[in-house]
C-alpha cells in the first residue's frame, strides 16, 4: 500500500500543535513559580533615586546594584551602567568589565548620530547572518555562502564591505582568507543582543515609573 507523505506531515504537524498547546501553560506556570523564588526586593527613597534592595539571589550583586544607585544620588547623574561578561567560540575568548559607565554618555551616542551608523551597518539579516556566522567561528567566504544560503561570494562580499568598513570584523593576519570578529568589537555584539533580549523579556528588571508629584 503506498503511503500517503502529505497526510503524514499533515498528522505531524497537528500533534506539533497540540504539543505546543498543552506545554505552553505549562511554561508560563513554571515562570511564575521561579518569579516566586526570587527575593522581593524593597525601595528605599533618597532626595532624588530609589535604592533597590535585594534585587538578585546572589548578595553580591544586589550590594553592587545599591552601590550604582547611591553612587547615582551622590553623582547627580541619570544614571550609571555596570557590566561583565566572556564569550568563548572557535578557539577564541573575550573577557571584558566595565564599572559605573555613565548613562548620560551612552545616551550622547543618539545624539551624536553614532547610535543610528552602527545599527544601520549591522541591520540587515544577511549581515547579522554573516556576524553571527563569524562569531562562532572564523570562517572562509565559501563557508559564508553557504552556511548562509547565498547564491554566490559576490553576495557574501557585497554584505560584508559595511562590516569591514566599520571595522567589526577582519582578515584573520596568520590565516589569508579567514575573516575573524575583531577581538575588540566582541564585547560590544553580545552587549547589543543582551540589550534586545532585555527588550524583549523584561523579567529582570525593576523600577519606579511613575514620577514624583514634586517633579
Amino acid at each position: 500500500m503506498e503511503r500517503n507523505y502529505d497526510m503524514e506531515i499533515d498528522a505531524l504537524k497537528k500533534q506539533m500543535e497540540n504539543l505546543q498547546n498543552i506545554v505552553s501553560p505549562q511554561l508560563d506556570e513554571l515562570r511564575a513559580m521561579v518569579m516566586e523564588l526570587l527575593p522581593k526586593s524593597s525601595t528605599e527613597k533618597l532626595k532624588r533615586v530609589h535604592i533597590m534592595h535585594g534585587m538578585h539571589p546572589d548578595s553580591r550583586l544586589s550590594a553592587q546594584m545599591e552601590e550604582l544607585c547611591y553612587k547615582t544620588e551622590e553623582k547627580g547623574v541619570s544614571g550609571l551602567v555596570t557590566y561583565l561578561g566572556v564569550y568563548n567560540s572557535g578557539g577564541r575568548q573575550s573577557n571584558w568589565i566595565r564599572n559605573s559607565v555613565p548613562a548620560d554618555e551612552l545616551l550622547s551616542l543618539i545624539e551624536s548620530g553614532v547610535a543610528s551608523k552602527v545599527l544601520a551597518c549591522i541591520g540587515n539579516s544577511n549581515r547579522l547572518a554573516i556576524l553571527l556566522e563569524i562569531l562562532r567561528e572564523p570562517n572562509t567566504v565559501a563557508s559564508l555562502v553557504e552556511k548562509c544560503g547565498f547564491g554566490s561570494t559576490g553576495q557574501v562580499y557585497h554584505h560584508m564591505k559595511p562590516l569591514l568598513a566599520a571595522d567589526i570584523i577582519m582578515e584573520d593576519e596568520h590565516q589569508k582568507g579567514i575573516y575573524i570578529i575583531q577581538p575588540h568589537k566582541v564585547q560590544g555584539v553580545i552587549m547589543l543582543l543582551a540589550g534586545i533580549s532585555d527588550m524583549v523579556d523584561e523579567t529582570y528588571t525593576q523600577g519606579t515609573w511613575e514620577a514624583d508629584e514634586e517633579n
